[in-house]
């Protein structure tokens, strides 16, 4: 199902979007499972990079909010994306990425901002990494990131970098670091004057300030 789906995606991409630009492909393994890694910048990227890494397969995590409509929730399960709640995320959301990475045959994607309107990278990538003993693999997106700006052929790019690897008792801080300067590094590969600019901001609350 996994396969067929992303399959079906990957032309209609094609059709609307063309051909995406790919930097990097030597970075990717070719036997070891793996964490990919990414800033997420709009609700395609996780497509893009499933559709470039293709038959590799992958869980990843969602919001449960996306899971209200049961027709969409069972697309969702069927093709590796499980629910988490962002206020209270569980244990399970530890578990399940460390459960397949340990024992199963996917790989596990995550978006360490946890959020498109957020670039302060959190620690679960890391933590997740850590008790799989999988490393982590830096990747961005760059491209339209309104849905309109998707018609121009050719207009995607896809880098991945070398492999972060974490060590039981690496410093969490330090692998932080290491991945927001692998983004930044992969941003000037694809374009050194790119700028990411968030297409739908947040609105401040007064009582936020």
């Amino acid at each position: 199902m996994y396969t067929v789906i992303f399959r079906i995606i990957q032309v209609i991409r094609w059709l609307i979007n063309g051909k995406t630009h790919i930097y990097g492909q030597e970075n990717i393994p070719q036997d070891a499972q793996f964490i990919l890694v990414a800033p997420h910048r709009t609700w395609w990227d996780p497509l893009w990079f499933a559709m470039t890494l293709l038959p590799r397969q992958f869980i990843i995590m969602a919001k449960k909010e996306l899971y209200k409509n049961k027709a969409f929730g069972w697309a969702l399960k069927k093709i590796g994306v499980f629910p988490v709640d962002r206020n209270h995320p569980g244990p399970s959301a530890i578990k399940i990425p460390v459960k397949e990475l340990r024992s199963g045959t996917r790989n596990f994607m995550i978006f360490p901002s946890g959020s498109r309107h957020s670039s302060k990278l959190e620690g679960g990538a890391v933590l997740i990494a850590k008790m799989s003993g999988r490393s982590l693999l830096p990747v961005v997106y760059q491209g339209p990131l309104k849905f309109i700006g998707l018609f121009r052929r050719g207009s995607t790019s896809v880098a991945f970098g070398p492999l972060i690897p974490v060590p039981k008792k690496a410093d969490e801080k330090e692998i932080i670091i290491s991945m927001q300067k692998a983004f930044s590094d992969l941003d000037k590969k694809i374009n050194k004057n790119w700028v990411y600019i968030d297409p739908h901001p947040k609105k401040t609350n007064n009582n936020d300030k």
